[in-house]
């Protein structure tokens, strides 16, 4: 039997979710075990089927999911660099870190991608859009107070947009630090 990674897995950004994907891939690993099961016992044969399924999820479970909000200007000053302009990337992708990564400032300057999974506001999310955003400032002392409180990643404008609609104050995303 062959079968392509791409029949496997599918497309990243296909919409038929990942229950169907993980599927698929349970399917794929009991045929793999099927055929190795007649030189295994029983207990291999478990152990076999297992480790090839936590493994592959354990690979989908690199990032963390948490809250954005977001925020306006001004931006500055900041937490990590006080007044200087320079700290902002200059396609004003940056974020103020929340709480449970702040970290006493060892946030600062990180670089997180980030996508939005879901909002209370129907067709919020742009959920085929990663963003790579750099942390810039604590959200809790921010020069502007953001969309909503205690989130765990405040958005510039620029970010936010780009992955969520302005009708919701706050998303759900899933974030993985770079």
């Amino acid at each position: 039997m062959v079968i392509s990674v791409q029949e496997l897995f599918g497309k990243d950004d296909d919409r038929e979710g990942t229950l169907l994907r993980h599927r698929r891939v349970l399917w794929f690993c009991l045929r793999i075990c099927e055929r190795k099961r007649v030189s295994m016992n029983p207990p291999q044969f478990v152990l076999v089927c297992l480790s090839i399924f936590l493994l592959f999820f354990t690979h989908l479970s690199l990032a963390d999911v948490g809250t954005a909000a977001s925020y306006a200007p001004p931006y500055i000053p900041t937490a990590c660099s006080g007044n200087d302009g320079s700290q902002f990337p200059s396609s004003n992708l940056f974020a103020a870190a929340g709480e449970g990564i702040w970290d006493n400032g060892a946030a600062c300057g990180t670089q997180y991608l980030v996508r939005c999974i879901s909002a209370a506001a129907p067709n919020s999310c742009n959920s085929s859009q990663t963003i790579q955003v750099k942390i810039v400032d604590r959200a809790q002392t921010s020069a502007s107070r953001p969309s909503r409180g205690r989130t765990t990643i405040v958005l510039s404008t620029t970010a936010f947009g780009a992955i969520a609609n302005g009708s919701s104050p706050s998303i759900n995303i899933e974030f993985q630090q770079v």
